[in-house]
């Protein structure tokens, strides 16, 4: 069976993702598949950073702004999800262009993970979520480290539903998530990507990090976070967790000043990048290209791909 080509445009926040997946698109005459944890909820645009009106117009997209923010959604159902809307693009003669930061939602598509049934511990899982509220989540990811390392470096402390979640997989299974996950790497994938990261200067990066969160407050970030306040979301789920909206949430709540909150926001979204970085520098298979001229150089890139 010969494999589905795949164009997966990968990277940090802030690298310019959704710019250069609209470029490829519409180079390659293609729809856009997000892979992106936080842009799946409605109401989140501005802290999400989802493609704008006019982006969005330019290309066609999939998977943004279609649950609700206290909507329960696991990496499993988005997989499921991307694989549809995958082969429905190429049913159509057309080639999907995955786009994101999120790279558990990446690799667990372009690997092909199977995610087998495993029995839910609720009595457990309640007991995790209690601790994390008593003693917060650093606590359960030093605990989830104990057993699995790696799972613990890659996963984001604002993260609980996902620590807890490959803390539980351990004790029901026996085995760290992190080995499930090396080992279904091994069943062949029906895909053959061409993986795509922009490379930037790592202080250039955070610049740009630093001056789209003040854009963001701009736009409306606070106004944004206080009509979901309003609608009754709090900071027990795991979209409010988001990045921008806990720190906003804090600033609302008197916790902290609105001098404080962005520039929490501004360092919490530096970390996330230097995360994500770490984790995609893992993969030989991403082909990185110049900030300066990115599409020029990923149109070389895919003629190649192509005529294979």
């Amino acid at each position: 069976m010969s494999k589905i080509p795949l164009i997966v445009v990968v990277g940090p926040t802030a690298s310019g993702k959704t710019a250069l997946a609209i470029d490829i698109a519409n180079y390659v005459g293609g729809e856009i598949v997000s892979a992106d944890s936080m842009q799946i909820y409605k109401y989140m645009d501005i802290g999400s950073a989802k493609p704008t009106a006019e982006e969005m117009s330019q290309a066609v997209h999939h998977l943004i702004g279609f649950l609700e923010p206290d909507d329960e959604f696991s990496v499993a159902d988005y997989t499921e999800l991307a694989h549809k809307t995958i082969a429905d693009i190429t049913s159509r003669g057309k080639i999907a262009v995955m786009a994101g930061g999120t790279g558990l939602y990446i690799n667990s598509v372009v690997n092909d993970v199977t995610f087998g049934e495993i029995d839910t511990d609720y009595e457990l899982r309640e007991k995790l979520q209690k601790t994390a509220e008593e003693k917060g989540s650093e606590y359960l990811l030093d605990m989830l480290a104990e057993f699995d390392k790696e799972s613990a470096e890659r996963l984001h402390p604002n993260n609980v539903r996902r620590i807890i979640r490959a803390i539980e997989f351990y004790k029901t299974t026996g085995k760290p998530i992190s080995k499930h996950q090396e080992e279904t790497k091994r069943v062949e994938s029906r895909y053959n990507p061409l993986m795509i990261c922009i490379d930037w200067d790592r202080d250039v990066l955070y610049d740009r990090i630093n001056r789209r969160v003040d854009i963001m407050i701009k736009s409306g970030l606070l106004e944004e976070v206080k009509c979901l306040m309003d609608m009754g979301y709090t900071q027990e789920l795991n979209s409010m967790k988001g990045i921008g909206y806990k720190e906003v949430m804090d600033y609302y709540d008197g916790k902290m000043s609105l001098e404080d909150a962005v520039e929490l926001i501004k360092q919490s979204s530096r970390r996330y990048a230097k995360r994500q970085l770490t984790w995609f520098r893992r993969d030989d298979r991403i082909h990185y290209v110049s900030s300066k001229n990115p599409f020029e150089e990923s149109k070389k890139l895919i003629d190649e791909f192509l005529n294979r």
